[in-house]
């Protein structure tokens, strides 16, 4: 919630269900009005899933995953919407985790999905009685490219803006959300950093990095810095951007690739500086990997001294 002044009066103001509500903390004197928020932010918010959830995304709403959460709901709102949290368990998880396989849902995605319904419970009462049952994690993707491939990519790409993206995506290994939301006063030419990372309400950068710039992303953030219309660096018709997905997907089919998708360039990039021999947790770092241990679970396999030292000692 927050406050704002309409018609001489203050308002608590918030967003439910995509709307923007408001009430009345019936003065003009912002004092008592900031005293009155806070006694209708003392309030239960609600029995339900969907007013927990409502609750839940207006405290975040300045966080970077704030439209992330929403979309997720949209799927959960239809199951869960309408429970209490103890009434939520595994078998209403299994079901839904039923009803979105058979839209072709992705178990991957069906996990962010619950995670986010859980998260949202679990801010509401950590000792929340909603029980959940998750999908099996999804293996880890095998799809990469290889230079050749990213090369045809790279020049299949019709659209600046699409080009630019690709370039960086593979350059940076950031993911998709951190390359659309760079801006410029991030770019820096001096140094040749570029800094993926900001900074949320409590100062964590979780999964983006500060990194160097390759000799591809230099030259292509110059030409883009020249044509410049607004503060970010992927933009497109004096606006940012806010998905590839439709001009990532021509281009590919352009360059007749299949079964890759923006992510699967942070997963290029990983592969490739395990293949050069670099140390997992330089590679982790270079990911925004908080521990280490889950880039070498994933990329430790494609480095050339891997498990060498152990075959080594079974020569005879």
């Amino acid at each position: 919630m927050r406050i704002k002044l309409y018609r001489a009066r203050y308002y608590a103001v918030w967003s439910e269900d995509g709307e923007t509500r408001r009430v009345s903390l019936r003065t003009d004197n912002l004092d008592l009005a900031k005293q009155r928020l806070a006694d209708l932010q003392r309030q239960p918010v609600g029995d339900t899933a969907q007013e927990i959830f409502n609750a839940y995304t207006e405290d975040r709403r300045d966080r970077t995953t704030h439209t992330r959460m929403l979309d997720a709901w949209k799927r959960l709102k239809p199951h869960f919407g309408h429970l209490r949290p103890d009434q939520i368990n595994r078998m209403t998880c299994r079901a839904y985790t039923e009803d979105r396989r058979r839209a072709g849902v992705s178990d991957g995605t069906i996990i962010k999905e619950l995670t986010t319904l859980r998260a949202a419970l679990r801010w509401h009462d950590k000792n929340t009685p909603a029980q959940f049952e998750m999908p099996s994690a999804p293996a880890p993707r095998e799809r990469y490219l290889t230079k050749e491939e990213f090369i045809a990519l790279r020049d299949a790409c019709s659209r600046p803006h699409v080009k630019l993206f690709v370039i960086l995506a593979l350059s940076t290994a950031g993911r998709a959300s951190a390359i659309l939301e760079l801006t410029w006063d991030r770019v820096d030419f001096e140094r040749g950093l570029i800094r993926l990372a900001i900074p949320d309400d409590h100062g964590r950068k979780k999964g983006r990095a500060i990194v160097p710039m390759t000799t591809m992303a230099r030259a292509a953030l110059e030409e883009a810095k020249r044509g410049a219309l607004t503060n970010h660096v992927i933009e497109y018709a004096e606006r940012p951007v806010a998905s590839v997905k439709k001009g990532f997907g021509d281009a590919c089919r352009r360059a007749g690739l299949e079964g890759v998708t923006p992510h699967t360039l942070r997963h290029t990039a990983a592969v490739w500086m395990a293949e050069a021999g670099t140390p997992m947790t330089e590679i982790a770092t270079f990911l925004g990997h908080t521990d280490s241990q889950i880039t070498e679970r994933v990329y430790a396999r494609y480095s050339p001294e891997y498990l060498r030292t152990a075959a080594t000692a079974l020569d005879l």
